[in-house]
């Protein structure tokens, strides 16, 4: 049994502290359209919901918060074809609660419109695209991302706070937590064997 008030207890403890620091959470929340609730696009901005998922870049483990008066609205998640046809019937997934929180657990596309009637058709409605493990990801030429190619910021004003940038590229949280393990480790065996 170590002694707990031994100084190489104490280095250990502290080194291992010091490389799990290094470890970066690299998932995000993203509030839908940065704006303060969930609701049908005003006339001055009425493709506030695909411009803001044009500008982002979503991985597996974020988060999209859908915030909106619970008795007013709610989110569905549905297929690309209920999408473009504002169908809302059967839908995969339905969300009620004013503070609905979806999960990205997976890549792939996805597609989510309000619950009541008349708000798809008001482009209350919003499309993303979902990196793979390995980066690869492709934006469809067809409805959902059908905006003008620009090079510059979104037009949009950013009222209720700034939009989140893309982490750049670094890795997983897997791998820094088992090299920290795997060196924490030889240390500890280094230590023991020296002290």
């Amino acid at each position: 049994m170590a002694n707990l008030g031994s100084p190489r207890y104490c280095f250990f403890c502290a080194f291992q502290l010091l490389l799990l620091i290094q470890a970066k959470v690299l998932c995000y929340q993203y509030k839908v359209g940065d704006l303060e609730a969930w609701g049908i696009p005003t006339s001055a901005n009425p493709q506030v919901y695909a411009k803001w998922s044009k500008y982002h870049t979503f991985k597996i483990g974020d988060s999209l918060l859908f915030l909106y008066p619970p008795s007013q609205d709610s989110v569905i998640q549905v297929t690309e074809q209920s999408y473009n046809s504002c169908n809302l019937k059967d839908p995969i997934l339905y969300l009620n609660n004013g503070n609905s929180l979806f999960n990205i657990t997976k890549p792939g596309e996805f597609f989510f419109t309000s619950g009541e009637p008349g708000h798809c058709e008001k482009k209350q409605k919003l499309y993303i695209s979902v990196l793979s493990g390995n980066g690869s990801a492709s934006a469809p030429s067809y409805g959902p991302s059908a905006l003008p190619e620009t090079t510059s910021s979104p037009s949009y004003p950013t009222v209720f706070g700034t939009i989140p940038q893309p982490p750049s590229s670094s890795p997983t949280l897997g791998f820094p937590i088992f090299i920290t393990a795997v060196i924490a480790s030889a240390t500890w065996a280094i230590i023991n064997g020296m002290m």
